[in-house]
């Protein structure tokens, strides 16, 4: 298959670097000219738990460059922040023809924004849950595997998706859904206790192990599923976690949460990702994270359907206090959210 990457970072560059080794004819095109530098030197390198890495030769160029061939693109790999969803489909604009088909490999809600501007049909829904981070031009840290699905947004099954997960099996145990959008609102639920986790300087492990502190990230994961629910959305778990832990609040099995918690963490202690991307951006890059983009269509869907959200606004008013250099990261953060 041929596959062109927007975005050669964290999930970009794994998916990536496994479809090149698996055969693919893959061009990596990103915005930063050192990253695509280093690539086009070096290649890319993946580093592995336990001190192990690979690395591989690869196509790389910069967007201009990717835009000066003037081809049009096929099946398109968006791999950026949901921030840069829309201005990076922009960018790209002239490069959309008849047969391209955008896959959006993102966290948060994109398939919604990128169905607007290249239409329903050529618009393909990612589940990705990966433990990777871009740590320098041509390097990228990936930290354990995870779970890859891929489904049409309308919940058909089609021809492209079974041949994408045919792809995508080099990489490892990716799927087709009938329920994208269950496995991107289960995501989102997850993503909020990670980005609970970004309000402390503390590992996510050590911060789910603290029952009275997970607990009140599993309230706040309960608001974005009370949302997925009133928009229509069967959630459905995946790897270790299960939605049904949060919400509905009255009918947790708190027996079971802790014991399937204790599980995730054990798992969350063999990665070598100890902390979220949004630690990452906010305590090493610091830059603006993509957690905006994330909550606040949730937001806007729970004003919508009348239902109260506080726990999520208060979540991202934090994030964007650390953003703007005005709140420290603290465990005290955690307890704001009650």
């Amino acid at each position: 298959m041929k596959i062109t990457i927007i975005g050669a970072g964290a999930i970009g560059g794994i998916l990536g670097a496994y479809l090149v080794m698996g055969g693919h004819e893959v061009i990596f095109a990103d915005i930063c000219e050192e990253h695509v530098a280093a690539m086009k030197n070096k290649g890319l390198t993946i580093q592995l738990p336990h001190d192990k890495e690979f690395t591989v030769s690869v196509n790389a160029l910069t967007v201009n460059e990717l835009k000066a061939r003037k081809e049009k693109l096929g099946m398109t790999f968006l791999c950026v922040k949901a921030q840069a969803t829309v201005p990076a489909l922009d960018n790209i604009r002239e490069l959309i023809g008849e047969q391209t088909v955008v896959l959006s490999c993102q966290n948060g809600l994109c398939e919604y924004d990128i169905a607007k501007l290249v239409g329903a049909k050529r618009t393909i829904g990612c589940f990705v849950n990966l433990f990777a981070d871009y740590l320098n031009p041509g390097v990228i840290n990936y930290g354990g595997e995870g779970a890859v699905y891929v489904g049409e947004i309308n919940g058909i099954m089609s021809m492209r998706i079974e041949e994408l997960v045919e792809a995508l099996s080099v990489w490892g145990p990716a799927h087709a859904t009938n329920n994208i959008f269950g496995y991107l609102w289960s995501k989102l639920g997850y993503a909020v206790m990670l980005i609970g986790t970004a309000l402390t300087d503390e590992t996510i492990a050590d911060i789910f192990e603290d029952k009275q502190l997970r607990n009140i990230l599993l309230d706040t994961a309960s608001e974005v599923l009370a949302v997925a629910e009133s928009c229509g959305i069967r959630t459905v778990g995946f790897d270790d976690w299960n939605p049904q832990w949060s919400y509905p609040p009255e009918k947790r099995d708190w027996a079971e949460v802790d014991r399937q918690m204790a599980v995730h963490i054990a798992r969350l202690r063999t990665y070598t990702k100890t902390k979220s991307g949004i630690w990452r951006d906010l305590a090493i890059r610091k830059r603006r994270t993509e957690v905006s983009s994330q909550l606040n269509p949730v937001i806007e869907r729970a004003e919508t359907a009348n239902i109260s959200v506080p726990r999520l606004k208060k979540l991202l008013a934090m994030i964007i206090e650390l953003e703007e250099g005005k709140r420290k990261m603290t465990k005290d953060n955690i307890w704001e959210l009650i």
